[in-house]
């Protein structure tokens, strides 16, 4: 009886305490009905007689509406326009409320903000419950700016009380007239999203992180179902990704059996063939391997040649929901995942691997990111952990098989040089063993880092470390006539030592004539050493291009070379070597294409602006701008362009000399946002100090002059669009607003942002507005939703195009703060972060990529930097001379 009576006893308290809850909030309710009808009898007995003909009468069974003078703002960054879901009474709409200064009405009243002119009689939905016209106000402060005095503000707090008395009003009396439905949704607490659509087509309201966002439909939209409800029918394939991920990673370029080069960039593996030229292997160009959900950290190759492994680290997903660590073993020639491995048992980040050589790569050696950094032996074919130890809580950098015996693997990193023997050749899951063994240093200093190391023919080991020096290790057997118990153990030391390089040396590269090559750091020389240490060849890396990172050997005597300034170059010790791919060495904040060209220019922290060739896929030119580039736009001419900096600066320069012809500061704030009006007449800059400067522009765009300023926004600029007519412009900001400003009428705030709802757009890179509005999904109960921005680092969300479809696959889509339509809207590009590389994609219709890539979503995605959910960043290398 016990256990039949259990449930039902639990689940009785559960709902008692569900009717207490619910009890409990009826009562509130009906304590502010109370309030607010006795609001609304004071404003009654208060109002004086109203004239004939006044247009704000309150319909027949309705108080009428409170006088705009004792309504404030608020709080809310956005006014709170309740718009009523279903038919109210007679006259009454279902557009936006009553008038509140600063919401709005259709036809006339206040905008966001309540800043600005509104302009007189214009049309507005027919049955909108119109008031007089507002007292007027003076420019609302900055937001956190106290102007007001301290007797005033429970004034203000009062006729906060009767505004929202008011409105509780007229909501529930359109909800009686609607048969006792259900009124419009709350706001919801912090993070939430909620929309509602107004039944009359006039308009779409979001509450994104609690705050009101109304974004008013087109006229030609007569319901959000006549919305497409699918996808897209054009997508965005990968075509070119620019940039080589050299300053911060390890193990990362090697070359296929099929002779392309593979490398990783952000959540991408670049299978690249020299030489160009479109197609897969053997035509040149570009492939790419897109599985990975965030950014690889390390690659091992199969002794196939073909089969590649990758891991990842920690990250979030675009729901904000963990991911964990993982390593792929994939197919170069299919672009196939053929095994998963680890999932759920690495923290933080994969850090090395390696493929077992003497079985023909059937195990895969996995060191994490872990503070133990847990070494662990897998089976490749069966996905299965085969042992598994800490291995040290120093930083570990490599890790590899001995090429003549897999029961041997040794790991270097920060101070230590680690041999493990492992009892696991069975490959049975769980018998195996590891057992750790040090290298022995002796009368040889100890260096900080040993990031490198390669087995020799003869068994011997080379290692490079952070003093510049090439240190050969060797075992010595046991000795049983040794005193002591058990005899001399086996033990690994040092054979000799050679100093190669000034400061550290970050690759060493097995030749197959059996000679070695080091790479050396703040020298930047590729030596070639010979039997016995002995110097045979070296070259010298210009100095633009940084540090020797990874070396790998091509065909014949070719050599392919990563450098620490994300360069991958290619050439030979007696010829020299020249840049086949390039990319920034910092996050990517500025991007812009150009009108005419297909070409773009970049620029971000690394301080460097770059014009790109889309056709070649090379660099132009880059210029060195001494601050940080945020943002970058092209005159419609084409013939110079405009750089927002970090301070407040903005540059224009001549894009065919490369000479800056305009510097000018607005302000003390970093810009960020900058962009031409379409015919070149206007620029609009949008600075963090919450205010858009307008210049004139000369025809050829060398000069400007200041033609005025756009101010109300109570938060830092993200996005703005010009008008087609080169008149109006639509601006976002941190705070979610959406204002619009008559710029050729003397950059007036537009109160009535009903008037905007059919103006074309140049663009749209505004992240909030109904041009982002996802279509009305099936299903009884559906509601539309809108995608809300989530927050970057500094609160940017990405520029998403309304020309530019969904991006294919995964790739970046994490850290996409900017992204941008190439010449005749056939190409995209996206920068990602914080890996400073550039995913430019091909605009594709539905005959040439019929499939959809479950999980992709419609224009461009936000940045979760700010939100990684791992607990700590992997290990970097050592800086240069270390």
């Amino acid at each position: 009886m016990d256990g039949a009576a259990g449930p039902g006893a639990g689940a009785a308290p559960e709902a008692l305490r569900a009717l207490s809850r619910r009890l409990q909030a009826q009562e509130e309710e009906m304590e502010l009905v109370k309030a607010a009808l006795a609001e609304a009898l004071r404003l009654l007995r208060m109002r004086p007689p109203d004239r004939d003909g006044d247009s704000s009468a309150a319909p027949p069974g309705l108080p009428p509406p409170c006088s705009p003078a004792l309504v404030s703002r608020g709080t809310q960054t956005e006014p709170q326009e309740d718009s009523t879901p279903g038919p109210g009474p007679p006259g009454l709409s279902n557009g936006p409320p009553g008038p509140r200064a600063g919401g709005e009405v259709p036809g006339g009243a206040p905008s966001e903000g309540g800043r600005g002119s509104s302009r007189a009689g214009s049309p507005g939905p027919p049955g909108v419950l119109r008031p007089g016209p507002p007292p007027a106000r003076v420019d609302t402060p900055r937001r956190n700016s106290s102007s007001s005095s301290p007797s005033e503000r429970p004034r203000q707090k009062l006729s906060r009380k009767a505004a929202s008395s008011a409105n509780l009003l007229l909501r529930l009396g359109s909800t009686e007239s609607r048969g006792g439905k259900d009124p419009l949704s709350s706001p919801g607490g912090p993070g939430s999203r909620r929309s509602n659509y107004n039944l009359e087509g006039i308009s779409v309201k979001m509450f994104l992180r609690g705050r009101p966002i109304t974004m008013y439909i087109p006229s030609g939209i007569r319901s959000l179902e006549e919305l497409p409800s699918g996808l897209p029918l054009e997508t965005l394939s990968l075509d070119w990704v620019y940039g080589y991920r050299g300053r911060d990673s390890r193990s990362n370029l090697f070359v296929l059996r099929s002779g392309e080069v593979v490398y990783f960039i952000a959540c991408v593996v670049v299978l690249y063939r020299p030489g160009g030229g479109p197609g897969g292997p053997g035509g040149g160009g570009q492939r790419h391997y897109r599985g990975h959900t965030d950014c690889v950290r390390c690659l091992a190759v199969h002794p196939d040649g073909i089969r590649v492994a990758s891991g990842q680290t920690a990250g979030v997903d675009k729901d904000g929901k963990p991911l964990q660590p993982v390593v792929h073993i994939w197919d170069s020639e299919t672009l196939l995942k053929l095994q998963e491995i680890g999932l759920g048992a690495f923290e933080r980040g994969v850090g090395a691997l390696a493929f077992s050589i003497a079985d023909q790569g059937a195990f895969l050696c996995v060191v994490d990111d872990s503070n133990e950094h847990m070494l662990s032996v897998w089976d490749c074919g069966r996905g299965t952990k085969l042992a598994e130890i800490k291995s040290t809580n120093d930083s570990v950098l490599a890790v590899g098989f001995n090429p003549r015996d897999s029961s041997c693997i040794v790991t270097s990193g920060k101070s230590h040089v680690h041999f493990w023997n492992w009892n696991g050749g069975t490959g049975a899951p769980g018998n195996g063993a590891l057992a750790r063994k040090q290298g022995v240093f002796g009368k040889y200093k100890k260096p900080k880092f040993i990031p490198c190391f390669v087995f020799l023919p003869d068994g011997d080991i080379l290692t490079g470390d952070s003093e510049g020096n090439i240190l050969t290790w060797g075992r010595s057997l046991p000795d049983s006539r040794t005193p002591g118990r058990g005899g001399a153990k086996e033990t690994y030391g040092i054979v000799a030592q050679a100093h190669a390089h000034e400061g550290s040396i970050f690759a060493l590269c097995l030749r197959r004539d059996g000679t070695v090559l080091s790479g050396g750091g703040r020298d930047r020389r590729l030596v070639q050493w010979g039997p016995g240490l002995v110097a045979l060849q070296e070259a010298e890396i210009p100095e633009h291009f940084g540090a020797v990172r990874a070396i790998a050997e091509g065909p014949g005597s070719e050599l392919l070379v990563g450098t620490t300034k994300n360069a991958l170059l290619r050439g030979d010790l007696a010829q020299g070597f020249s840049a086949v791919i390039q990319g920034h060495t910092d996050e990517l904040w500025g991007l812009c294409t150009h009108p005419t060209q297909n070409c773009f220019l970049t620029c971000g922290h690394d301080r460097q602006l770059c014009l790109w060739d889309g056709e070649g896929h090379a660099l132009a030119w880059s210029l060195d701008l001494k601050e940080t580039g945020l943002c970058a736009d092209f005159h419609p001419s084409g013939a110079v362009v405009a750089v927002g900096l970090n301070t407040g600066r903005w540059l224009v320069l001549d894009t065919g000399t490369r000479e800056i012809v305009s510097d000018v500061t607005d302000g003390n704030e970093q810009l960020s946002v900058v962009r031409y009006s379409p015919d070149g007449l206007y620029l609009a800059i949008g600075s963090h100090d919450n205010t858009i400067y307008i210049y004139s522009v000369s025809s050829d765009g060398a000069k400007s002059s200041r033609f005025g300023r756009c101010v109300g926004h109570s938060s830092f600029i993200t996005h703005l669009d010009w008008s087609k007519d080169g008149n109006f412009i639509m601006s976002n900001s941190g705070d979610y607003e959406i204002l619009y400003w008559d710029v050729a009428g003397g950059c007036k705030l537009l109160r009535n942002r009903y008037e905007s709802r059919d103006r074309e757009w140049a663009t749209y890179t505004c992240v909030l507005g109904f041009h982002v509005l996802h279509p009305p999904s099936s299903g009884p109960g559906a509601q539309p939703g809108v995608r809300g921005p989530r927050q970057p680092r500094d609160e940017r969300p990405v520029h998403p195009r309304r020309r530019v479809p969904r991006l294919a696959g995964r790739q970046g889509r994490q850290h996409l703060p900017v992204a941008g339509a190439g010449r005749g809207d056939r190409h995209a590009v996206a920068d990602a972060l914080p890996v400073p590389s550039l995913l430019p994609g091909r605009v594709t219709g539905p005959a040439l990529l019929p499939t959809d890539i479950p999980g992709a979503r419609r224009g461009a995605t936000h940045s979760d930097l700010a939100r990684r959910a791992a607990p700590a960043r992997p290990e970097l290398l050592p800086a240069e001379g270390q």
